[in-house]
């Protein structure tokens, strides 16, 4: 390209000869005059060679026309493909799009407060979450459309109820609600197309709008995704955690810089737009959304609940009343109308007996005044101590005439008292 250039510049601007240029830049002259005649600057580019995949196309596309998305290497064993895969691979490249179609991306642009996009991150690593057990957790993200601005949330698992408390806690956290939310068809969310039960009360007591992504379009909600790729290739590497709650603060210190770096959608950083984006947002709802795990039990004499495969004491007073268990991403509580009777920590890990001392004591109180009260000859106490009789079998088998006396037997011996 410069010798091209110097070869014209040096005719038209200097007036030089070709015999002149070719010897100053030590060229042939009928390379010179090539440079001259041409109307442009010489081209690098190689005309296309054929490829070895070109005399197998018809059969290529024989089996294209029944199995559009038929993969390379079986195409290579229905042809008897001699070669490497491949030129075949590129040929498939090429022609493969005239079967199955192509599916373009728009580019999408959001008004502000619109639209939050959710989805479950899973860090390839293994926390420690106690009782000596290690398990890879969940962590729910949220993008904001319009700002771009990202919040996460570390998660015990998948189930519903837990969903639900994470959302609502980044509600509470962003002190708004976007007027759209999207989400993909997870199972606790709308694994069949439509939102469950849960979820739909949940987002009916927001008043916002959910939008369900289409089955195997990633796309459709791709400013998540990739945060959630931005998690794999700029958070994780390099890191360890000593807890649950270890990896959460983490990923918030290490949020609170990755919003502040400049986008190229946004010419700017994710918390300049904000603030614009908070503001057009819907309020909180002035009552809060039924979040976390719940179950309703009778309580049995082993006074325990289970909730995510984790049993807690119950003050075994309330055995045989119906309890209602309740469990955050912190706490777990059991009430019984209302009153409250146990109070434990959440247990991340699994398998798990969790036991409150005062529980225990109550229950051996409790089963030594029964054992007491049962050792008592004439009269049982009911639990709010008056005294029950006890009445004697034989006192039923006489009111209902009935006898166990052994029947007479004929005395059948002789006077000297040896058997006739």
């Amino acid at each position: 390209m410069d010798t091209w250039a110097e070869v014209r510049r040096l005719h038209r601007s200097e007036g030089l000869p070709i015999k002149e240029i070719a010897r100053r830049l030590d060229l042939a002259r009928n390379t010179v005059r090539a440079a001259l005649r041409a109307e442009g600057p010489p081209s690098r580019e190689r005309p296309p060679r054929g490829s070895v995949a070109d005399a197998y196309e018809p059969a290529i596309r024989a089996v294209l026309v029944q199995f559009p998305r038929m993969p390379a290497t079986v195409i290579a064993e229905r042809i008897e493909w001699p070669y490497s895969i491949t030129p075949l691979k590129r040929k498939l490249r090429a022609i493969r799009p005239e079967y199955v179609g192509l599916d373009p991306a728009d580019r999408l642009s959001f008004s502000p407060g619109e639209v939050g996009q959710l989805d479950l991150w899973q860090p390839d690593y293994e926390v420690p979450v106690g009782f000596g057990q290690q398990r890879k957790l969940w962590v729910l993200a949220m993008t904001l459309g319009y700002s771009r601005m990202t919040d996460t949330v570390v998660l015990p698992g998948r189930l519903g109820g837990d969903l639900m408390s994470g959302m609502w806690l980044m509600m509470a956290r962003l002190g708004r609600v976007p007027r759209r939310l999207v989400w993909d068809r997870e199972s606790a969310i709308a694994g069949g197309g439509k939102p469950t039960t849960l979820a739909a009360t949940f987002f009916g007591t927001l008043g916002v709008t959910p939008t369900i992504a289409p089955r195997k379009d990633p796309e459709f909600k791709g400013m998540i995704e990739r945060s959630n790729r931005f998690f794999e290739t700029s958070f994780l590497p390099g890191r360890m955690f000593g807890s649950q709650w270890d990896l959460d603060e983490q990923l918030v210190g290490w949020l609170g810089k990755a919003n502040q770096r400049v986008m190229r959608r946004l010419h700017g950083r994710p918390v300049d737009f904000f603030d614009a984006d908070r503001a057009a947002m819907l309020s909180l709802p002035p009552l809060a959304p039924a979040v976390g795990l719940t179950h309703r039990i009778r309580l049995g004499r082993d006074y325990y609940v289970r909730l995510d495969s984790n049993d807690y004491s119950v003050d075994p007073r309330f055995i045989g009343r119906f309890v209602d268990a309740h469990a955050s991403l912190t706490e777990v509580t059991v009430r019984v109308d209302g009153q409250l009777i146990a109070r434990h920590e959440r247990c991340w890990a699994a398998r798990q007996t969790i036991t409150d001392p005062d529980h225990v004591t109550t229950a051996a109180r409790l089963r030594a005044h029964y054992q007491a009260v049962a050792r008592r000859p004439s009269a049982r106490h009911h639990l709010d101590g008056h005294p029950v009789q006890l009445r004697a079998l034989s006192d039923y088998d006489a009111m209902f005439g009935v006898s166990f006396d052994p029947p007479h037997q004929p005395d059948t011996t002789d006077q000297e008292g040896t058997p006739s």
